[in-house]
């Protein structure tokens, strides 16, 4: 049996915060590997400025490369229509049952989970990992959740550094021109400049 992270989103592109947050939940929840999992279609926004999903499995491949225990699934990149966490999860037991899953979120996320579609049957099948930040205290989380079957038991909270850079200050930075370095991985950032990704007017990937 493997404890097996899972850090779903668009990944859009993917940055040092993802990165962080992956390592963070693989060393405070001793998981065996963390999967980046980009989806193709996000059920509840749009992805703004989409190079195409290939290109973002792309992205993170470069972002773990040479980063054990952390690397990238595409259970979620050819499905089609919007990918929910619920039908991954019973996708990824589906194939490995024997396998322990624990599907990371920040606290933001882990407060919305009753919105969610399913959402016991998403702590049936994995275990909760949320990332603590100073916006959502962990007490307002359990409130939150106390409703759903499965609270507290399949809640495990750990620390997350506090990190002011997400996907869209990074695309914003490619459009104005302004450097990314040490915001993505090098090689990342390499790649979005040889492709021509997020510019003004940029063609999308070909």
């Amino acid at each position: 049996m493997a404890r097996v992270g899972l850090l779903g989103g668009t990944f859009n592109p993917p940055h040092i915060g993802h990165l962080v947050c992956a390592m963070e939940a693989r060393d405070r929840l001793r998981l065996d590997v963390v999967l980046l999992v980009p989806t193709a279609i996000p059920p509840h926004k749009v992805v703004p400025h989409d190079p195409g999903v290939e290109a973002r499995l792309e992205l993170c491949r470069l972002a773990v490369a040479g980063e054990p225990g952390v690397e990238v699934s595409t259970i979620e990149a050819g499905r089609p229509g919007p990918s929910y966490t619920v039908d991954t999860l019973r996708a990824l037991h589906a194939e490995s049952p024997e396998h322990d899953l624990t599907f990371i979120v920040g606290g933001d996320m882990a407060y919305a989970l009753p919105q969610w579609r399913d959402p016991e049957a998403i702590l049936a099948l994995a275990r909760l990992g949320v990332a603590e930040r100073e916006e959502v205290r962990r007490q307002d989380i359990l409130d939150r959740l106390a409703g759903l079957r499965g609270v507290p038991d399949r809640l495990a909270f750990f620390e997350m550094p506090r990190l002011d850079v997400s996907s869209s200050m990074v695309r914003q930075r490619v459009a104005a021109g302004r450097p990314i370095r040490h915001l993505v991985p090098d090689a990342v950032a390499e790649r979005i400049a040889s492709l021509g990704l997020y510019r003004l007017g940029a063609a999308a990937w070909a």
